[in-house]
Parts: C-alpha cells; sequence; structure tokens
C-alpha cells in the first residue's frame, strides 16, 4: 500500500477592498445626494469621482411609488449606504448635495435634509457640503403663468 499523500492546507490571503490606510487615518469618499421631488439617490464614489462604491435609491427602499421621495426612505437609503462605505474602509464623506436645478425647481427635495441626517448619524464624518446644482446663467422662456380668478358670488340687496 502507497503512503498516504498529506493534505497541504492552504493559506487564504486576507482580501480587503477599498484604500490602504494606516490606523486611525480618515479615509474620504465623496457622497452625492440628489433630491428631487420624485426620488433621492445616495451614490458614494472616490475622491475622484471615478469609482462608485456604493449607489441606493429611496425607491429601493420602499414599495409604495408615492414614498420614493419620503425622507423615510432617503434615510433608510443613507443609513445603507453608510453601512457599505464603513466596510469598504470610509470613515468620512464630502457632501455634494443636488437639486433638480436648470429650468426646473432649485430647491432640494424633501429627502435631502434626512439623508445627511441620517449619514452624519451612522458614524461617517463629514467633511464639506456643497451645494452642486446646476443654475443656468441663462434659461429657456418660462411658460405663461396660470393666472387663477376667483369670482365670489355677491348678493345685493336693495
Amino acid at each position: 500500500m502507497a503512503p498516504r499523500k498529506e493534505k497541504k492546507v492552504k493559506e487564504e490571503a486576507q482580501i480587503s477592498l477599498g484604500p490602504q490606510v494606516r490606523e486611525g487615518e480618515n479615509v474620504f469618499g465623496v457622497a452625492h445626494i440628489f433630491a428631487s421631488f420624485n426620488d433621492t439617490f445616495v451614490h458614494v464614489t472616490d475622491i475622484s469621482g471615478q469609482e462608485t462604491i456604493v449607489r441606493v435609491t429611496g425607491g429601493m427602499k420602499v414599495k409604495a411609488d408615492r414614498d420614493e421621495a419620503s425622507p423615510y426612505a432617503a434615510m433608510l437609503a443613507a443609513q445603507d449606504v453608510a453601512e457599505k462605505c464603513k466596510s469598504m474602509g470610509y470613515t468620512a464623506l464630502h457632501i455634494k448635495l443636488r437639486a433638480t436645478g436648470g429650468n426646473r425647481t432649485k430647491t432640494p427635495g424633501p429627502g435631502a435634509q434626512s439623508a445627511l441626517r441620517a449619514l452624519a448619524r451612522s458614524g461617517m464624518k463629514i467633511g464639506r457640503i456643497e451645494d452642486v446644482t446646476p443654475i443656468p446663467s441663462d434659461s429657456t422662456r418660462a411658460g405663461k403663468e396660470v393666472v387663477v380668478v376667483v369670482v365670489y358670488r355677491c348678493y345685493v340687496t336693495i
């Protein structure tokens, strides 16, 4: 009978996703928060903006279409993003907040504030907060304003 071959134990290399970092050093990413009145996107990239780390929307977190832009959906999306960022080794985020802009509304939707608050409360350090809403230097002509005239019935007694 031939001698038994010993099984070789393979050493598994520790695979680390994300940047190489020293202990106690902050690693920054960029959180692009796009808050419209229909949905809220929380998209985290590396500091150059080239590589996407995670992207979650409010519509991915709730079932009803009317709740996609709600603060609750934005909070759930931001919590998911923060958890994924921590697992990838990112500890701090610069925030770029964007509304629809252009010839549409320049104010962020209802999910913007709650998404930012959820990122901060989940333990991510916040660096700079910047508004990157596209504002036109010259826009298309605005439509005719709709004027609603309310006529009240007047009863005149003589």
